[in-house]
């Protein structure tokens, strides 16, 4: 589906609403180890039962850390973080750490896995995690398709089977069809057998000149 099939222009993507244009940062050769340090520490924060003393170690060494980081924050679009393709979860802690393996105008697909920091209860993922997943690639979908950039504008989840952590995994999404400033997507997550754990429809509305 091309841009111009689909909106009447060749400039049409370049419709952002109100969302400034940031040019992606490029991350440093160290910025993927960086992350995964951080995903790690997640992981341990809610797995580990340490003694006191160890927490009040811990409570001091994140307090140096956060103290020798904060005079670099930056303002939005100027991290690398959620720019990095190359990066699991695109460099952002907030996402799965999952890699993208296709990314065009059929779709977007993402291999990848849940870790014990997505942990929902006796080995499964959290729910509240799995649409997370959708709607982040229900996003690059939008993007990947040349569509102008879009909002949510409804993310419905069936959940098949239990998702478990750790396991690799697949999720592959599309645009299904297109009506005005909606697009209507759909995905699947499944595991390295075929097996649909969860599958997931949403409604993207492009933004309006203006609009957040």
């Amino acid at each position: 589906m091309s841009e111009q099939n689909s909106r009447g222009g060749d400039d049409a993507y370049e419709h952002h609403g109100g969302f400034p244009v940031y040019e992606p940062v490029k991350a440093g050769p160290n910025f993927g180890r960086f992350v995964d340090v951080f995903r790690r520490l997640q992981d341990l924060a809610v797995s580990t039962h340490a003694p006191d003393d160890v927490v009040d170690q811990a409570i001091a060494q994140a307090e140096a850390l956060g103290d020798l980081l904060e005079p670099y924050k930056v303002g939005e679009g100027k991290s690398p973080a959620g720019f990095n393709v190359d990066i699991p979860g695109r460099g952002s802690l907030l996402l799965p750490p999952w890699t993208i393996e296709k990314f065009d105008a059929d779709g977007v697909r993402e291999r990848g896995h849940f870790r014990r920091y997505h942990l929902g209860g006796n080995g499964a993922v959290h729910g509240g995690t799995i649409p997370l997943l959708f709607d982040d690639l229900f996003g690059m979908v939008i993007h990947a398709s040349g569509r102008p950039i879009a909002r949510t504008g409804y993310l419905h989840v069936n959940y098949r089977k239990i998702t478990p952590l750790w396991d690799e995994l697949v999720v592959e999404g599309r645009v299904d069809s297109v009506d005005g400033r909606k697009a209507f997507c759909s995905a699947e997550l499944r595991d390295l057998d075929g097996t649909v754990l969860a599958d997931s429809e949403a409604l993207m509305i492009e933004l309006l000149p203006g609009q957040p």
